[in-house]
């Protein structure tokens, strides 16, 4: 990503010196996250629903993954997001995911299939 950055820099000087402005697009924006006051939250539990205007994420802690009959599970955490910022989380979601695939293995989502029996 070094040399993306160094190639816009590159273009940017290069404007600059013909007497151009650089394209918006090649502006870099920064955001500041103030967490000062965050509450985390450990979720095992995810629920996903729609409307046309937005999604909604219900995040929860399942207390008997192997056993899911029965148990009941308390949401924690619901989320509320416009569709454009879900698309950036899902985007951003999958990268990480890739990334911690390619260093660690494939991630087995069927929790059965993780179980090691014992003989």
């Amino acid at each position: 990503m070094s040399a993306k950055k160094d190639e816009k820099s590159a273009e940017a000087t290069t404007e600059a010196a013909a007497g151009q402005a650089p394209a918006p697009a090649q502006q870099q924006q920064q955001v500041k996250v103030n967490d000062d006051n965050i509450v985390a939250s450990y979720a095992n539990f995810c629920r996903v629903s729609s409307t046309p205007e937005e999604l909604i994420l219900d995040l929860g802690l399942n207390p008997q993954p192997l056993d899911p009959s029965n148990t009941e599970i308390t949401v924690g955490q619901r989320i509320i997001l416009n569709h454009y910022t879900a698309k950036r989380l899902l985007s951003a979601l999958s990268m990480a995911l890739q990334r911690h695939e390619q260093a660690f293995g494939v991630l087995e989502t069927d929790i059965r299939k993780r179980v090691v029996q014992k003989s």
